[in-house]
């Protein structure tokens, strides 16, 4: 892989900090967030520019917020997935407690409860992967046929690796994903074999510009002013950022009917329901235990929770 960085740190990006909410990247620059946007074309009042990777923990807790967020506020802003590389190698990194892949185990076990989102470290152990840059090319060859496709098989290949345990650094992974999303497999294969790589790096080009050296990052604009969002945080903070730069925006109301919800996205964690509905987890999940005795939904169980599909 072209422009790989050098040795660093001994802090693996990997082991992400549970309060607050930030797989980091290892630097030697002290840099400062630069006043630069989103590459999107504006249609809306506000552009989200949104740094993330397909093996962050903290991104993926974050989901439930940013679906909640899209449902309420989706009218207002445009949101645009960059790729931040968040493990180029294990070769970067020197020895040390946290030098290989199955120290992050346990630490994925550990993030998985604080963010009341299932994650299954074992893969670490399983079947370990040695980078996050071909599940990071592979989004931007599935964002060829199109930004929603992208997104989906965003989500797809976060689910494999973090509740099937899957190695996504592996084609037969990415063709699956491909697959089942009805992607144009060869059309796919040819962009992340290709075109694709480039796009990746124009990404990790701006994220260094940026000075973005940690995920989940939230690069939020109106065109004059700047708010970034760092990390796992509250809905509210989410909210609040739409709201300073467009106070006038009013909220859509989000349907109560978690059936309706699961049918719509297909798949959901009991605390997206949460997050999604303003329902405590506990209450969530007594009605989700209903429902499946009703045999209305299926589940997908980890040993940190469960992923939830309408039947």
């Amino acid at each position: 892989m072209k422009n790989s960085p050098t040795k660093t740190s001994d802090k693996n990006p990997l082991l992400c900090d549970p309060e607050t909410g930030i797989c980091e990247v290892p630097t030697n620059e002290n840099e400062n967030l630069a006043e630069q946007g989103s590459t999107m074309q504006a249609t809306k009042p506000i552009q989200i520019t949104y740094f993330t990777d397909p093996i962050c923990s903290s991104c993926w807790g974050i989901e439930p917020q940013l679906k909640r967020l899209k449902l309420e506020y989706g009218q207002y802003f445009e949101i645009d997935y960059k790729m931040g590389g968040l493990l180029p190698s294990w070769k970067v990194y020197d020895s040390g407690g946290i030098s290989k892949p199955a120290d992050v185990a346990h630490h994925w076990d550990e993030v998985s409860q604080h963010y009341k989102m299932p994650i299954d470290g074992d893969v670490w152990l399983e079947d370990p992967l040695d980078s996050s840059y071909p599940p990071s090319i592979a989004f931007m060859a599935a964002k060829e046929q199109g930004e929603a496709k992208a997104r989906m098989f965003l989500r797809k290949i976060r689910e494999m690796v973090f509740l099937q345990k899957k190695n996504i650094t592996k084609w037969e992974h990415l063709k699956e994903a491909a697959v089942t999303l009805g992607l144009d497999v060869e059309v796919f294969k040819t962009s992340y074999e290709g075109k694709a790589k480039d796009a990746f790096q124009q990404d990790l080009s701006l994220a260094k510009v940026l000075g973005v050296r940690g995920f989940p990052t939230l690069l939020v604009t109106d065109g004059a002013q700047q708010i970034k969002v760092y990390g796992v945080k509250p809905y509210t903070n989410f909210e609040q950022a739409i709201l300073k730069l467009l106070p006038q925006a009013q909220k859509t109301a989000i349907k109560d009917d978690t059936m309706h919800w699961l049918h719509k996205f297909g798949t959901l964690t009991t605390q997206e329901i949460a997050v999604l509905l303003s329902r405590s987890f506990e209450e969530v999940a007594q009605e989700m235990k209903m429902l499946l005795n009703q045999e209305k939904v299926t589940q997908l169980t980890t040993k940190n929770g469960v992923l939830w599909m309408a039947k």
